[in-house]
């Protein structure tokens, strides 16, 4: 079985749904004879846009608080570049917080869910 990664990405709440179906399409989330499987919960993320910035939400120097959804989705190691790229591009934000790292997605008998 391949390595597997895992992305964990926050998105104003509105733009889930997009951003699920982006990294879906490019590989995220294939489980067996599934696609597209993603685990989502509910927060609120805080920021404050620095000089420079170009919020998509928000005032330079004014704090910010959105409603956010955080998305996780698991998807082979060689199509991180695949995914990340469809879930940077779908994300409305200048700078989507998001990270990767790996994941043991095997069965206790050595066969994985990808």
């Amino acid at each position: 079985m391949e390595p597997m990664d895992c992305l964990v990405i926050y998105v104003p709440t509105e733009a889930a749904p997009a951003l699920r179906h982006a990294i879906g399409d490019a590989g995220a989330g294939r489980l067996g004879n599934y696609s597209h499987c993603s685990f989502s919960v509910e927060g609120t993320g805080r920021f404050t846009p620095l000089p420079g910035a170009s919020p998509a939400i928000g005032a330079v120097n004014a704090p910010e608080e959105v409603p956010e959804t955080r998305i996780e989705a698991i998807y082979p190691r060689s199509r991180r570049a695949a995914v990340v790229d469809a879930a940077l591009s779908a994300h409305p934000y200048e700078t989507p917080a998001f990270m990767t790292f790996p994941v043991d997605a095997s069965l206790p008998d050595g066969t994985g869910s990808g």
